[in-house]
């Protein structure tokens, strides 16, 4: 019966072909949206490791973070640079969904999320949310969640402006571009909790710092951060 279904499997595969979402090349039989060569060779950065890393010192002297790390680096052409865009712009939602849950795994394996009470995704506005019809830091945020057993709160922080893109804006046009447009929804909920901010590419750091402002304006709150990817400087 598992040869039929072998043979069944590779005819679709034939007419379908399962492809690569770092890569672009045919994914085998045991092998589930990334390959393994791309799940090898994708670049950690180890940063939840290490103390006062680099995603950490864009933030000194801007907000107060407790920790911050990413997953691996957003350069051009990148594996996790495909995947991102697969996700954002092609609506792989799956893409996103198992990164959070592989950068899970590493965030648990380590000391990392062990004081952490609640993930908070990094909202989008609702109009854009509707456009895209997710937003990419809530997929992440359920992989993350299913790999360390944190729970998720979508509704404490929202979007309450609409900015435009960051793309191409200098480091002080992405921080005007997004200044006071988060607001927290539930402030006696949120006192006294350790969040764990994510969202999907940290760049200048602007949108993060956005929101840990404003949740940091609640008694007792304290903010780490975590993205799938950070651009380099």
């Amino acid at each position: 019966m598992s040869y039929l279904y072998d043979l069944w499997d590779d005819f679709i595969s034939l007419l379908f072909p399962r492809l690569c979402y770092a890569c672009g090349n045919h994914l085998s039989r045991n092998e589930n949206l990334i390959c393994t060569e791309c799940y090898i060779l994708i670049p950690r950065t180890g940063y939840h490791l290490e103390p006062d890393n680099p995603v950490e010192k864009l933030f000194w002297g801007r907000c107060r973070i407790e920790k911050a790390a990413a997953f691996s680096f957003y350069n051009k052409g990148s594996r996790i640079r495909n995947l991102i865009h697969n996700l954002k712009y092609k609506g792989i939602r799956d893409v996103g969904y198992e990164l959070g849950r592989i950068y899970g795994e590493t965030l648990k394996n380590s000391d990392f999320t062990d004081d952490i009470d609640i993930i908070i995704p990094v909202p989008l506005h609702p109009s854009k949310k509707r456009i895209r019809g997710f937003n990419q830091s809530d997929i992440i945020s359920q992989g993350l969640s299913e790999a360390t057993g944190l729970p998720i709160d979508k509704l404490l922080l929202s979007r309450i402006t609409v900015s435009s893109t960051q793309t191409k804006k200098s480091r002080y046009e992405r921080w005007t571009n997004v200044e006071g447009i988060f607001s927290v929804a539930d402030v006696a909920n949120l006192r006294g909790k350790h969040v764990l901010l994510v969202d999907d590419v940290i760049t200048t750091g602007s949108t993060i710092e956005s929101c840990a402002t404003e949740l940091l304006k609640t008694e007792g709150v304290r903010v780490s951060v975590v993205a799938l990817a950070v651009a380099p400087a």
